[in-house]
C-alpha cells in the first residue's frame, strides 16, 4: 500500500531521444530459468523494448508483464525483443518470469540499481524501486522513443506503435 501512495509521484527524468543508451548485462530469467541478459547481443539481433517495472507481483506490474505476453508474438513479427527489468531479486523474478510473464519474455534484476540509475528509471520519492518507464531502442542503441506512466495499461500499446514506426519496421 505504501509503494502505491508513494509511487504516486513520477520521476521527472528520462533518457531522451535521440540518445544513446548505456549497455548493460545483468542476471535474469526466461520462464523461470536463470541466464545473463545483453543488451548489446539482444541489439545485434533488432530493436529492444527495455521496459522498467516497481515490483514483481503488484498488481500493476502483474498487468504490465500480461499485457507484454500477450503482445509479444506482433513485437518478434516487428524483429523486436522485450526484456523487463525491476530492483527484485533474481529468485523473485525467475517466479515472475513463469507466472506474470508467462514464460514469453525474460526479466532482468537490478538489485544495485545501476541498471535503473543509467536510464534515469528510479523513482523520486521511493529510489528503491524503479519507476514505470519503457523504451523502445533502435539497433543502433539510441533511444527511439519512451513512455512514462504509473498507469500499466498503456504501455504495451504506447511501445508497439513506436516499433512500428521504426524505419525497418515499414519493410
Amino acid at each position: 500500500m505504501m509503494l502505491a501512495l508513494a509511487a504516486t509521484t513520477p520521476a521527472l527524468a528520462a533518457l531522451d531521444v535521440g540518445e544513446k543508451v548505456p549497455a548493460f548485462s545483468a542476471p535474469a530469467a526466461l520462464d523461470g530459468k536463470p541466464f545473463t541478459y545483453s543488451l548489446e547481443s539482444a541489439l545485434a539481433k533488432g530493436p529492444v523494448v527495455l521496459y522498467f517495472f516497481p515490483a514483481a507481483f503488484s498488481i500493476g506490474c502483474s498487468i504490465e508483464a500480461h499485457a507484454f505476453a500477450d503482445a509479444i508474438d506482433q513485437f518478434a513479427a516487428l524483429g523486436a525483443t522485450v526484456i523487463g527489468v525491476s530492483t527484485d531479486d533474481l529468485e523473485t523474478l525467475s517466479k515472475f518470469s513463469a507466472q506474470s510473464c508467462q514464460g514469453k519474455f525474460p526479466v532482468a534484476s537490478d538489485e544495485t540499481k545501476a541498471i535503473s540509475k543509467s536510464f534515469d528509471a528510479l523513482m523520486q520519492t521511493r529510489p528503491d524501486y524503479a519507476n514505470r518507464i519503457s523504451y523502445v531502442i533502435a539497433p543502433s542503441g539510441a533511444v527511439a522513443f519512451y513512455y512514462q506512466s504509473l498507469n500499466p495499461f498503456k504501455h504495451v500499446e504506447k511501445v508497439l506503435a513506436a516499433v512500428k514506426a521504426l524505419p525497418q519496421a515499414r519493410k
